[in-house]
């Protein structure tokens, strides 16, 4: 008996080179925690923004309402600080980064080489 495979109809395509830097993997657990800060500092800026545009409309729509003035105004403040304890805390980090390690984006930017690594 005659075992008849069909012929391959999936082709192969040849992409060529790469544009440097584009497409290349980057691997580790340093790559990951560096993504999420990132990712955590640009969500508090946008969640800061949010509340800062929701604040202002809670104060023009306040119609003189003390109380609700007052709430627009702590919303509005909060979202201020709460942008600024932010934006210190990525400052702080890079300080002591640039202090300890010689490099600023040494704990933002980790390193970590593992069996056949850098």
């Amino acid at each position: 008996m005659d075992v008849v495979f069909a012929e391959d109809i999936v082709g192969q395509i040849n992409v060529g080179n790469a544009i440097p830097g584009v497409y290349q993997s980057t691997q580790g657990f340093g790559v990951f925690i560096s993504n999420v800060l990132r990712l955590i500092f640009v969500a508090a800026g946008v969640w800061a923004f949010i509340n800062v545009v929701l604040g202002g409309f809670s104060f023009i729509n306040a119609g003189g309402d003390i109380k609700a003035v007052e709430k627009a105004w702590n919303k509005i403040w909060q979202s201020l600080l709460g942008l600024i304890i932010v934006v210190g805390s990525f400052a702080i980090i890079t300080l002591a980064s640039y202090v300890i390690f010689g490099r600023a984006d040494f704990i933002l930017n980790p390193e970590i080489s593992g069996p056949g690594g850098p």
